[in-house]
This record gives C-alpha cells, structure tokens and sequence, in this order.
C-alpha cells in the first residue's frame, strides 16, 4: 500500500514508530557516547595511575624496543621519560647490563609464559633491587610481540634480609667460636632432639659431637631421667635451669656445670662448663690448707718437745750419772745393787724417748753419711730388736723383696734404723691375728709429682715400703698418724706414741716424703721416698773395671725432656769416652737426625708434652731404618716400650741408674750385631 492510500491514523502511527526509532537512536547514541568517555576517563585515570605508580612499569618489543615506560621506571634508571621510549635497551644500558636484562625479556618472548625475576638496579646514590613480572602480549595468531614488565621495589626488604643474614651470621660465628661447649636441642613430642653444636662441645667430646646429631635426650641419657626433667623444665618454664653433674662420657670423669636456657619457641641451649680443673684446684688447695695446718701443728708440738727434751736431758743427766756412781760403790753382793741397776736403765730408756723427741724436733740428726738402704735392713735383721719382734709376733710373717742394684741414699744410720724398726713394729702391731708383712726397696725415677699422702716432687729416688695385711687405719686416723702422741694403743702394752711421728720427722730430715694407703680390714702401705746420692759407700767396690764398658769415641744422642737427666746422662757418658749431643725432646732428635748420624740413640720413654719414645723412634726409623737405641724410663718396662724393642730398640734402664748400669748397657748394644 503506498502512502497515499495510508489513512491518517496509520500514518500517524507509522510517525510515532519512526519517532521513536529516533529517539531508540539518539538514546543509544548518547549511550556509545557515554561509555566513549567513561572509558576515555577510565583510561586517563589508568594511565595517570601507571605513569605516577611508584612501581617501574615497561612495554617491550622483541628487538628490545621500549614501547612505554612510567616515570617510576625512568627515575630508576636516572633518565626522562622521553629519553627512553623508543629507544632500545643498549641505548639506556650498558652493554653486559642490556645482556643480561635482555634473557629473561627474550625467554617470555620465545615461551609466551609469564616470567617472575629479581633485577638488581646500579646506581650511584646505591643499588637498589626489584622484583619483576613479565607478561607477554599476544596478537590474534598468538605470537608474543610485545610485553609488559611490572617492577616492586624491594631494596629495603632485600637490606633487611642481608641485615638479618649478617645477624645471623655474627650470631653463627660467636655461637660456634664461644669457648663454653654449646648443644642445642629442639623439642619433639615430650622428648628433644639435638640439632647443633660448637667447636668448643666438639673438642669437649674428643670429635665425636657429629655422631649424636638428631638423638633424643632419651637415646643419650638412658640412666639420666633427671637430665630429660631438667630440660623439660626449662623450656616449659622458659626459664634457666642449672646443675652439676659428673659425666663418665670421657676418658677421665668430668665435672659439669650444665646451664639449660630457653632461647625459642622450640629450642634450648645447653652450655657445659667444664669445671674439673677447678675441682681439683679447690681440692688441692684444701689439702694444702690442711698440709698447712698439719705443718704448722708439727712445727708447734715439734717446738714443744724440743723444750722438753732439753729440759728432761739434764734432769736424766743428773740420774743416770749419779746411778753409775752409786754402783761403782756399792758391792755386787748387795741387795741394792739391782735396784740402782734398774734405776739406771730406766735412765737409759727415758734418754732414748728424748732422743725421739729430738728427731721429732729436728733437732736429732747430725751425720750425714753415704750409706745403702738394703746394708741398713740387712744390720736391723741381725739385732736383738728384730729377733723379740719375731717372738712377739709369732703368727706375722715377714718377707723382704730387697732390689739387688739399690742405689744410695745419704743420711744418719741410726735414725734410718730407727724409722725402719719403728714401720716395722708398727705393721706387726696391726696384725694381732697375724699375717704377711712386707719389706721392699726399689729404685724410683719420678718424671712428674705424684700426689698422696704426701706430694712427692719429680727426681730420683729409694723407696722403702712395709706392707702388711692388718686391721688398716681409718680415714679419720690417718689423718693423724704422724701426729706426736696420738696413738690407738694401750697405753703402758706398747709404745709412747711418738713412732711415726718420728718416722715422719727423719724423713722430713732426710728430704724425702712419705705416702700411705690404707683401707680398713685390708691393710696398709707405707712407703718412704728417700733421694739418691750418686757417691759411694766406700772407695772399694766389687764393681765392673770401667775399662770392660769404655767408649771407643762412638757418638750418641741423649733424648730426655728433664734437663737434669739429660745432663746426668751426657756426663755419665762423656766420662766413658763418647761423643754425646742431647734433645730435649723427640721433635728436636728428629731435628737433629736429619742432617747428622749417631751410632746409638738414648731415648727416653716418657715425654710430655709432644712424641714419646715409641713414637720417636717409629720416625727415626724413617730417616735412618737401622739405628740402634737404648730406652730408659722412670716407669716400669710397659707395652709401649715391648713395642720400641719389637721395633729394633735393644735394652730398657730403669732410673735411677749409676754410670756402670748405663755403660754396660750402652757397650753391649752397640757390640750387638744387627
């Protein structure tokens, strides 16, 4: 139907249709135009937004192009923004730094995935440092051709980290350098589990601290539940816990002082403090204290009797005088005879007491003369004395294991002979059921003190030692067994009192010491170190004829750490015709060997500190495989020196030797054929 055969409403109506088509399109024309500039505005406010985000943001091209870039971005490198789009990455970068950057940029390219990397920025005002996100941008056919990279600036976290990192390791390195043995233990269930430790725990442990990483404190202390209980109560406390303890997880018993400190939420520390050195100074100190007393209580009640003694020598004086008068005038008939005899015996007896209280004055000895232990006990066997001992004491059975090459000693006979019947007597006395006693002397060389009763200093010695099988003395007795008067006998039986206090006084005399074991019902020891004396009893002697042993110019090396040994020993030898050099230690002789030869090393067995002699001579062996040695020690023949003879070495010496032991010993080695 054409329009002009539309009636009026129809076409009013197809006008209202098109009207609002028109106004359908003006509508959605204000629509597009307003979502035109909303989404010009979102992109303007995006745009400002990325250009004045403080993250560093860039766009790529795969020929390393910059597309876009933030001002963030160009103040990081120090540029404008203007210099740096379109231009390539060698343009704003050095060349290794544009490699280097470029990588990772080339990897997102030829992958297309999102890459995630740090970049470390140079600058001169500081580096700083950024973490990077690259996205890559793909066109229809899903190529990659450009990418957009994403920076966080993180150079004050990464400061942080390296702040906490060199924290940690300061805290690593006076944690593992402090002196005090440190463990460290985490908490697992109701148990903990070591995880670290120090240098100092390691040597604590003789390098065995490894070996108990990752154990429980259950699997360590097994017979210890006080030790867990400990820990427990520190950490859950978070308090310090502290004890001592004995460990027997050594060679040699420790003393601990164990400090637990809570340090974390599941960790302690446990700090040991090896505190036996202390211990046995405090100890030691305490028995020179004692010794101290003791000395001054001796010197005091020493200083006593001396007064006594002199006063009770002229009052006997007067006695025994007058009854020798008396009897030269009195008949032999008659009656009173007897009673003055008895009067001056009496006499004779008390001056004998003075005489031991003289000893123990130090005030009794005045000979000092050469003589040889064993001649005096082999006299003391032969007096009345020793034979009324046998018959007092019919049950105790005396031996005597006299060392047949016994140095001497010097001093006075009587009071030697005196201490020797005093021990004696003294031992049998013990034995009241009966049993063994026995006499022994030996030769002693001491290479360090020895620390007992009494602390015997290092040198040489002849030892007298009584043993017997008797009741033994109480700790607390013998605390004063050498003390003046103090005696568990019966008074009036047997003795006064003074017996060992005068043993003690002429060995102090002598300058010697005295060493005492005991335990109660098993017996005693006493043993009597006296100092050697290296002349002789008489001119004559029985003797090898020095000629037998004569060097023949040979040469030979001395090894000993004791200066005076090594002297005795160079002397000894050099008066027999040697050519003698000495080394104060094995390091030195091995020293020494290297550039020269000797025809016989005298080698010491114990040495300390540094090699011993088995060790020593192991390396000599390695600079001259047959040289001849001798070994001498102060100790008793060990395995140690079995193994220096196995390895070659000829005889062993026992100190304290004479020239003639040691000549002759030395002879016959280098006489020995190979």
């Amino acid at each position: 139907m054409s329009s002009l055969n539309k009636t009026h409403s129809e076409l009013i109506e197809e006008i209202s249709l098109l009207q609002q088509k028109i106004r359908n399109l003006e509508d959605t024309e204000a629509g597009y135009k307003k979502t035109l500039d909303a989404l010009r505005a979102s992109e303007e406010k995006y745009r400002v937004l990325l250009s004045e985000s403080p993250d560093p943001t860039f766009s790529f091209t795969p020929a390393g192009q910059y597309t876009y870039v933030n001002r963030a971005f160009a103040s990081g490198v120090g540029k404008a923004v203007e210099e740096i789009i379109g231009k390539t990455i060698w343009d704003v970068f050095s060349k290794d730094e544009a490699e280097k950057r470029m990588a990772p940029l080339m990897e997102v390219f030829r992958k297309g995935v999102q890459k995630v990397i740090e970049v470390r920025v140079p600058r001169p005002d500081g580096d700083r440092y950024y973490v990077t996100t690259i996205t890559p941008v793909k066109n229809e056919e899903g190529e990659t051709h450009n990418v957009i990279c994403s920076s966080k600036d993180i150079t004050e976290r990464k400061r942080f980290e390296e702040k906490l990192s060199d924290s940690e390791a300061r805290f690593r390195t006076q944690y593992q350098n402090n002196p005090v043995p440190t463990f460290t233990w985490q908490r697992s269930g109701d148990t903990f589990i070591l995880k670290d430790y120090n240098i100092a725990a390691d040597v604590l442990t003789k390098g065995d601290a490894a070996k108990y990483l990752n154990l429980t404190a259950g699997e360590m202390y097994k017979n210890r539940p006080d030790i867990l209980a400990d820990m427990n109560r520190c950490f859950e406390a978070k308090t310090v816990v502290q004890r001592e303890l004995v460990s027997e997880s050594f060679k040699t018993p420790r003393i601990l002082i164990v400090t637990l400190v809570f340090v974390g939420p599941d960790l302690i520390m446990a700090h040991l403090d090896d505190i036996t050195q202390r211990r046995k100074a405090e100890e030691d100190h305490l028995r020179l204290q004692r010794r101290l007393q003791q000395a001054e209580k001796m010197e005091a009640l020493g200083t006593l009797a001396g007064g006594v003694a002199h006063d009770l020598n002229n009052i006997l004086g007067i006695l025994v005088g007058y009854s020798e008068l008396l009897l030269l005038n009195i008949p032999d008939a008659s009656p009173l005879r007897n009673h003055v005899e008895k009067l001056m015996q009496g006499g004779i007896r008390a001056a004998a007491i003075v005489q031991d209280l003289l000893t123990l004055a130090r005030r009794g000895i005045q000979t000092q003369n050469v003589l040889n232990l064993n001649a005096v006990i082999s006299d003391y066997q032969n007096t009345p004395e020793f034979e009324h001992l046998r018959s007092a004491f019919p049950r105790v059975r005396i031996q005597f294991k006299l060392a047949q090459d016994l140095l001497n000693i010097k001093g006075s006979p009587s009071h030697i002979s005196k201490t020797f019947m005093n021990l004696l007597v003294n031992a049998a006395e013990a034995m009241p059921e009966g049993g063994l006693l026995t006499v022994t002397t030996s030769n002693r060389h001491l290479d360090r003190p020895v620390q007992g009763y009494d602390d015997v200093r290092e040198g040489d010695y002849v030892t007298l030692t009584v043993t017997d099988t008797g009741e033994g003395i109480s700790d607390e007795d013998l605390k004063h067994i050498f003390e003046p008067f103090y005696t568990k006998k019966v008074m009036g039986r047997s003795g006064t009192g003074l017996g060992l206090a005068v043993v003690w006084g002429t060995v102090k005399d002598h300058q010697g010491y005295i060493d005492v074991q005991s335990e109660k019902g098993k017996g005693t020891t006493v043993t009597l170190y006296l100092p050697i004396t290296r002349q002789e009893v008489t001119a004559s002697s029985a003797a090898l004829p020095m000629s037998d042993y004569l060097g023949r110019e040979e040469s030979i090396l001395v090894v000993d750490d004791i200066r005076e040994q090594r002297e005795l020993a160079s002397i000894m030898l050099g008066n027999l015709n040697y050519k003698v050099t000495a080394a104060a230690s094995g390091e030195e002789a091995l020293e020494y060997l290297k550039s020269h030869r000797v025809d016989l090393v005298v080698l010491d067995m114990i040495m300390d500190p540094g090699l011993d002699g088995l060790d020593t001579y192991k390396r000599i062996l390695e600079i001259h495989p047959k040289q001849k040695a001798i070994i001498v020690s102060g100790f008793s023949e060990s395995a140690r020196v079995s193994a220096a003879q196995a390895l070659g070495a000829g005889a062993y010496v026992r100190k304290p030797y004479i020239m003639e032991k040691l000549g002759v010993t030395v002879r016959n080695e280098l006489d020995r054929k190979t």
